[in-house]
C-alpha cells in the first residue's frame, strides 16, 4: 500500500547537542530578560507550545487572545535568528544510528512519501536537519508553523504526503516515527501507524507502554522495516 513516512526531528532523526534548547533559552533571556521560565521539558513539544507557556509563565498579563499571538510571532522569529548562530556556532548535530539506511530504503521504494512531522517550525526543522546534511532528503512534511498540536501537524503532513504521491489520503497507509509517548499519541489521533525509537529523552520500557505499533532501540533494528515498508 502507498506509505507516506513523517519522521520526527530532535531525538528521532538528529541529536543537536542542546543547540535547540539553548536558542530558545537566549531569545528568552535577550528579549524578556529570562531564560527560567523555559526550564521545563521540551520533549514532544512544538516550538509555539513551548514559547506560549514560556510568555504565560512571565505572568505579563496579556490583554488579548491577538497581544499573546503577536508575542508569540515575535518571540519565535527571534528565536529562529538565534539558532542559526546557535547551529554555526556548535557543531553538535548529528544523524542517529540506523536514519540514513531506512532514507536510502524510502528513497528506492516509488510508493513511499519521505516527510517530515514535527513541532519545529519549518525554518528550525531546515536549520537543524541541514546542519546534519539531511534536510535536502525530505520534500514536505507538516510543522510547527501549521499548528500549535502535534496531531494537526501530523495530519498536515499526511495530507501533503497524499498530494506529493497523487493519491487520495484514504488510499495511503501513514508512520510516524518519533522520540516520545507526545509522538506515538498524536500518530494514534490521526489513526496512522508508529514506530517509536528509543534514541531521545525516553527508555524503551517508556515508549513501550504507550503502545506504539513498534518500540525499537534505533532504526537501525531491521524489525522496523517491515512497519515502515508495508511488510507487516
Amino acid at each position: 500500500m502507498p506509505t507516506i513516512l513523517l519522521f520526527d526531528v530532535d531525538g528521532t532523526l538528529v541529536t543537536s547537542g542542546g543547540v535547540g534548547r539553548r536558542a530558545i533559552e537566549k531569545a528568552f533571556e535577550r528579549r524578556h530578560g529570562r531564560s527560567d521560565v523555559v526550564s521545563f521539558s521540551f520533549a514532544g513539544m512544538t516550538d509555539k507550545a513551548i514559547v506560549r507557556n514560556g510568555l504565560l509563565a512571565l505572568d505579563k498579563g496579556f490583554a488579548a487572545v491577538a497581544e499573546l499571538q503577536a508575542e508569540m510571532d515575535a518571540t519565535l522569529a527571534f528565536y529562529l535568528r538565534v539558532l542559526e548562530e546557535e547551529a554555526a556556532a556548535h557543531d553538535g548535530i548529528r544523524v542517529h544510528d540506523g536514519i540514513l539506511r531506512v532514507l536510502d530504503l524510502a528513497e528506492a521504494c516509488p510508493d513511499v512519501a519521505l516527510g517530515l512531522g514535527t513541532g519545529n517550525l519549518r525554518e528550525g526543522a531546515r536549520i537543524k536537519l541541514s546542519h546534519a546534511g539531511i534536510y535536502h532528503r525530505f520534500s514536505f512534511g507538516g510543522f510547527g508553523d501549521d499548528s500549535i498540536d502535534r496531531p494537526e501537524i501530523l495530519a498536515a503532513g499526511a495530507r501533503r504526503g497524499a498530494v506529493e504521491l497523487g493519491l487520495p489520503l484514504q488510499a495511503c497507509r501513514v508512520v510516524v516515527v518519533g522520540d516520545t509517548p507526545k509522538d506515538i499519541a498524536a500518530a494514534q489521533a490521526i489513526g496512522a501507524q508508529c514506530v517509536a525509537v528509543a534514541t531521545g529523552m525516553h527508555s524503551l520500557a517508556e515508549l513501550e507502554a504507550h503502545a506504539p505499533t513498534l518500540a525499537c532501540q534505533t532504526l537501525a533494528d531491521p524489525r522496523a522495516d517491515a512497519v515502515l515498508f508495508g511488510d507487516s
